[in-house]
């Protein structure tokens, strides 16, 4: 598996099935200056959402609609993407988990809210906010956590999926900081390999991994930060 951090929450993995996007927040994200849109959109088969953000939601219409990818959401924010005309959608939502050809994506819970102000001022819900498990058929799984805070049930979370990579947010504010980030994957989780995003890309949340690489050092879990841009193999 080959991991890309794009900037803020997005990744681009890219397996021996599927070349997936995870919360394409591109256009407007300044950890994404200087890179290529059409480079890390190229072949997408899919785009994971974990909740209803701007920051997350991102380009996922347009990239959709240019590449045909088939997007995943929980039901309501799957519901208004297809008003957008977004045309291949899998929805579900808390503790579903669907089959998506080579891999596997289950609905897990996190703390956080999810909506959307349109143009005209309202605000619209679009379900709950959630992580992303995914099991691989020939890959290590890996969860990306969503935007949430730790709490307790993480550890069954665990339990159930076993994760062997974590996507973590770190930035505070608005998720957990790091040194709470690394509490959580210390306590609840076994990762092989831990990856903090969430941070750097606005100037009120936290600009550095360092908390969470302080918090996670002398551990079993291995910390991989790449740049902007920058890939892994797991």
């Amino acid at each position: 598996m080959k991991i890309t951090w794009l900037g803020h929450s997005a990744f681009r993995l890219e397996t021996a099935k599927a070349k997936i996007l995870i919360d394409p927040f591109l256009t407007y994200n300044a950890s994404f200056a200087g890179l290529d849109l059409k480079d890390v959109t190229a072949g997408v088969t899919h785009i994971l959402l974990t909740h209803g953000h701007g920051d997350h939601v991102g380009d996922t219409v347009q990239i959709a609609k240019d590449t045909g990818a088939v997007v995943l959401a929980n039901a309501d924010l799957a519901a208004w993407l297809g008003t957008k005309g977004v045309e291949k959608l899998e929805m579900g939502n808390t503790g579903g988990t669907i089959s998506l050809g080579g891999f596997s994506a289950t609905f897990t819970n996190a703390l956080h809210s999810s909506a959307q102000i349109t143009e005209d001022g309202v605000s619209h819900a679009l379900g709950n906010a959630n992580g992303l498990m995914l099991h691989f058929d020939d890959e290590p799984s890996l969860l990306h956590m969503g935007d949430t805070d730790i709490f307790s049930d993480m550890g069954l979370i665990n339990e159930l999926h076993q994760p062997d990579i974590g996507i973590v947010p770190i930035g505070d504010r608005f998720t957990m900081g790091g040194a709470v980030a690394a509490l959580a994957c210390q306590r609840f989780f076994n990762f092989k390999t831990a990856i903090p995003c969430h941070y750097g890309t606005f100037p009120i949340i936290d600009q550095t991994p360092e908390k969470f690489i302080a918090g996670l050092e002398g551990s079993k879990t291995a910390v991989a930060a790449p740049k902007p841009g920058e890939s892994i193999s797991a």
